[in-house]
């Protein structure tokens, strides 16, 4: 089976460039000539081979070796990471010796044998595999370091709501289908994520998550996808997208509702085909991850309206989950008190802080906006602000007007909920539109583009 590779060879010769391409073809995909060095720029503008052969003399009687050395320097000027192997004659050793300090990294010696053009070959291309394997390690300890999870880590829940979410996660963990997660912000639909992750065949490979929501238009193939070093003004070196990191595991696209309907079809297009194309590449790289989605909008009326591809909607929702609201699960706010309120009593050092009834019964008779995420920073402030040692119901800095004081017949709705929810951090935040982002656990831009729906 032939690999996975582009060699590319530079010589002026064609019968080296015939029988190089003919020997190497045999094991290698793809083996691209240029009969003139000065092509190579504009090859390397579109191409990443993963092994150069160079020859060292063009011009007719040359021996000096020289324009080698030039275009040795000229590629690793253009691509720092390329495995280059010089093509020299006898006399030209010792020139083939400074190419390997310039940055070369095996020479070969005219006349070859086809034996000894394959095996230096087969070495620099592993070696080049190596290397890469080890960037991708870096690039995907990076991202795991920025994606710790920054909130609670364990799903607690012993309501009758949040019974199918159980049974839902334990049926699709074993598969590979696409999984969408419908939820209200701060019901824990990433947490939901990372138990079907954990829970899977993919359990020993990367859990990379995607804030679509704060990834800006202009980088979002770069974040996704990845891209080559100068392909844009700030790409200083090769970087791997977050596809390429989840390989072999699972990809978590968050607030997917909220992607642009310019970038979704670039999206389709990777989930369809398996392959991302860096950018300033033209190299396919195949991708093996798990995909699942989480949205709080009304993903199924953005599709109707035009405003998120109907196509795109069909290759993410496999299985639709619904994960409920915590003032449907009241039976779960006292045993999420006792979690995060023991979180926050080692964090902060109160020694065994506990709570009163009427806390409790405060807690529970509160709608929760603001979900699980809103229960988590209540208990952290009232930890902290805490001076006794039992936590009352004016710890907790929420309104006391319980669901029943409603009119009657009247539920809140997704979008309320939402809407107050942002109210009230934009009021926490003194109108800070970063901190409020923060505070919500979403970008700024989404933010700002909520506001504006809801007038706020």
């Amino acid at each position: 089976m032939k690999k996975q590779a582009t060699l590319l060879i530079v010589d002026d010769d064609q019968d080296v460039l015939y029988t190089a391409k003919a020997v190497l073809r045999r094991q290698y995909e793809q083996v691209d000539t240029l009969d003139n060095p000065k092509k190579l720029p504009k090859y390397l503008e579109k191409h990443n081979p993963d092994v150069i052969l160079l020859d060292m003399n063009y011009k007719v009687g040359a021996t000096t070796g020289h324009e080698g050395l030039f275009w040795l320097k000229e590629i690793l000027s253009m691509q720092p990471d390329a495995h280059v192997v010089m093509n020299t004659a006898y006399g030209e050793i010792s020139l083939a010796v400074e190419s390997m300090k310039i940055g070369a990294i095996d020479f070969l010696v005219k006349p070859w044998e086809k034996e000894k053009l394959l095996s230096t070959i087969s070495a620099v291309y592993e070696l080049s595999q190596s290397k890469k394997k080890v960037n991708r390690l870096e690039n995907t300890s990076k991202t795991l370091s920025a994606d710790l999870q920054s909130g609670y880590e364990v799903m607690i829940g012993q309501s009758e709501a949040m019974k199918p979410v159980f049974e839902a996660i334990h049926k699709v963990a074993e598969t590979d289908a696409s999984v969408l997660l419908l939820g209200e912000n701060g019901t824990g639909k990433e947490l939901v994520a990372r138990e079907i992750h954990k829970a899977s065949l993919r359990r020993d490979k990367p859990f990379i998550k995607v804030d679509l929501g704060a990834i800006s238009t202009t980088l979002f193939e770069s974040e996704l996808f990845g891209h080559k070093k100068g392909a844009f003004t700030d790409a200083k070196e090769d970087r791997a997208g977050r596809f390429e990191i989840a390989d072999k595991g699972s990809l978590f696209l968050d607030e997917i509702g909220n992607l642009d309907v310019s970038l979704q079809m670039k999206l389709l297009t990777v989930l369809q085909n398996r392959e991302v194309y860096r950018v300033g590449t033209t190299k396919p790289i195949p991708v093996d991850i798990r995909l699942i989605s989480a949205t709080n909008s009304p993903i199924e009326s953005l599709a109707q309206s035009g405003e998120f591809r109907m196509d795109l909607l069909y290759r993410i929702n496999t299985v639709t989950l619904a994960i409920p609201p915590l003032r449907q699960r009241h039976e779960d706010i006292e045993p999420l008190l006792r979690y995060f309120l023991d979180i926050f009593n080692k964090k902060y050092n109160k020694g065994k802080l506990s709570y009163s009834k009427k806390a409790i019964q405060q807690l529970t008779n509160y709608h929760w906006p603001g979900n699980v995420r809103e229960l988590q920073n209540a208990v952290e402030r009232a930890v902290i602000m805490s001076d006794g040692d039992t936590l009352e119901s004016s710890d907790f800095l929420i309104s006391s007007q319980p669901i029943s004081n409603r009119p009657a017949g009247r539920s809140q709705t997704v979008e309320e909920a939402e809407k107050e929810t942002i109210a009230q951090a934009l009021l926490d935040c003194n109108g800070n539109l970063s901190e409020a982002a923060i505070k919500l656990e979403i970008g700024r831009t989404t933010l700002y583009r909520k506001i504006k729906k809801y007038g706020l």
